[in-house]
């Protein structure tokens, strides 16, 4: 017997997170009754489990993928505005696959995309504290005073940030280049940190999360995760 919401993670549906959203939403079947309740746990060998009336079963390929988000796209399976989402640069791909986590519209850069509900789970549970990692161009040039307030933390939406790092990598002009270290999800985390400590973000990109890293792939080109990379997630 497992939870409803991993059956649905390890189907290639959603994450946890979002199947538990699904289901509350009542999208969700279990032997042709609709079921709300999240504590739900089934037998992948007898129940059948169907969503938006379609019948669900676990993916038996894995599939692990980094694609180099280009700006404009979002980060979802559909959009409601009819924006290009990030699936439609994998369309090559015949398994469902699910974002790990999201970069908004106007951010670029790494993302992971995986039918595992597992690895889905461990590089988005707090508890694991992935570092991500961001290369911002700002207006101005962080301070002594800048940097501390990173580190101790910045009012966001009412609520204080976790300890985050900023370091200058170059100055042109007007703009310097930062690379920003969070182990959050926030909304719109870093751009909101650096417009509330006054360095507002004229373009930014994601290049690591842990220990994967972005490295040439270029803006909408995709690879596969190769084993030792896998291997890092499984063994998080």
């Amino acid at each position: 017997m497992e939870r409803l919401q991993k059956y649905m993670a390890d189907c290639g549906v959603a994450s946890r997170r979002h199947a538990e959203e699904l289901i509350t939403k009542g999208f969700v079947k279990v032997n042709g009754n609709v079921v709300t309740e999240l504590g739900t746990k089934i037998d992948e060998k007898k129940d059948i489990v169907e969503y938006k009336g379609k019948v669900i079963k676990p993916e038996n390929k894995k599939v692990y993928i980094m694609l180099n988000k280009p700006e404009g796209y979002v980060t979802t399976a559909r959009d409601q505005f009819n924006r290009p989402t990030v699936l439609d640069l994998v369309k090559d791909v015949k398994e469902r696959l699910v974002p790990v986590g999201r970069l908004d519209y106007d951010t670029s850069g790494l993302l992971i995309l995986t039918n595992d509900g597992d690895a889905v789970y461990k590089l988005t549970h707090p508890k694991n504290e992935i570092n991500k990692v961001y290369e911002a161009k700002l207006f101005g040039v962080p301070d002594s005073n800048t940097i501390n307030l990173f580190r101790n933390g910045i009012m966001i939406d009412g609520k204080k940030t976790r300890p985050a790092k900023i370091e200058l990598l170059r100055v042109d002009g007007r703009f310097s280049w930062c690379a920003i270290t969070i182990h959050e999800g926030r909304n719109r985390q870093v751009r909101k940190m650096c417009q509330a400590a006054r360095h507002p973000v004229a373009t930014l990109r994601r290049v690591a999360e842990g220990e994967i890293y972005l490295g040439e792939l270029k803006k909408g080109e995709w690879r596969y995760l190769t084993n030792k990379e896998i291997r890092y997630i499984k063994e998080l």
